[in-house]
């Protein structure tokens, strides 16, 4: 069956436990959190999730357990962006092998390709698989921005088949949108954004803060769909203050210090990032008291 990209796509929160070792034990469970929330698939290793600081073996930790708990229940984007070409090939090839159903890839960091770059970059990570392959735009944390007329290229390739804007510029989403006639997915990387990107034509989000608060964000979603857009609206404006409270620290914290509130307990960040402030705490926790009335 041919993937059908669409929905509310959480970029999962990878747990560690004391040592900063991948808690397995604590991802099944957010698993299951999240698939039992009415998500329409899972993304492992994203930016969210903290990929960045896990090596080869502790991907591939990640990547099979998702994909057991899941079970086909939701489709498996795994995310295998790195800086060289030659490393996305390699984690591209382990995710193909290993039985995931769609790979997301992000755009080089810390270096500066150019357009021309880019398009053999993805080009290479594309021609060593034959799964489906989403964009993943990101120029505010990467410093690397998918210019629209290469976006439009790389969706001439087969096995591209959509991406993530994460970039916030609704007018590039629209132009993605028109040139591509539709048949590219679209898929919001901000949060706040989800409903205008769907009534620009737009497939769904990979949005962060589905992993504290899933099912109100895939209402954003299911209430568009069914025409009730005024509920879908209401949805979106009460999901903003939890996403704008991001910036209470340094990302990606918000995401475990929030489900901690919430009694899901998944470990702490990474080193060099720290906990929340005791003040910031109940800033975040006053947030989520908001959502939950």
């Amino acid at each position: 069956m041919k993937l059908k990209i669409r929905g509310i796509i959480p970029p999962m929160i990878t747990p560690f436990d004391e040592g900063e070792k991948v808690d397995c034990k604590a991802l099944k469970k957010m698993t299951n959190y999240l698939i039992d929330a009415g998500v329409h698939g899972v993304f492992p290793l994203g930016s969210t999730g903290e990929g960045y600081g896990l090596g080869f073996a502790e991907k591939r930790e990640v990547i099979e357990t998702v994909l057991e708990v899941t079970n086909k229940r939701v489709p498996v984007y795994a995310g295998t962006g790195a800086i060289t070409t030659r490393e996305s090939v390699q984690l591209t090839e382990m995710a193909t092998r290993i039985g995931v159903d769609a790979l997301s890839v992000v755009t080089p960091y810390f270096i500066s390709p150019s357009q021309e770059e880019l398009y053999e970059h993805y080009q290479a990570i594309a021609s060593s698989t034959d799964l489906p392959i989403i964009l993943y735009n990101n120029p505010g944390r990467t410093g690397v921005n998918l210019g629209i007329d290469l976006i439009i290229r790389l969706s001439q390739i087969d096995n591209i088949v959509g991406i993530k804007d994460s970039s916030g510029d609704m007018s590039q989403a629209a132009e993605i949108v028109r040139r591509t006639e539709g048949n590219f997915a679209v898929l919001a990387g901000r949060d706040t954004l989800i409903y205008g990107f769907l009534a620009y034509g737009c497939h769904g989000s990979v949005a962060a803060t589905a992993n504290i608060v899933p099912r109100l964000v895939v209402s954003i979603y299911e209430l568009y769909q069914q025409g009730d857009y005024q509920a879908a609206l209401e949805a979106q404006f009460k999901l903003a203050p939890l996403r704008n409270a991001f910036s209470l620290g340094s990302f990606p914290v918000i995401m475990k210090e929030a489900l901690k509130l919430r009694g899901i307990d998944m470990g702490n960040t990474l080193k060099p990032i720290k906990p929340l402030t005791a003040e910031a705490r109940e800033k975040l926790r006053q947030i989520l008291e908001e959502i939950d009335t």
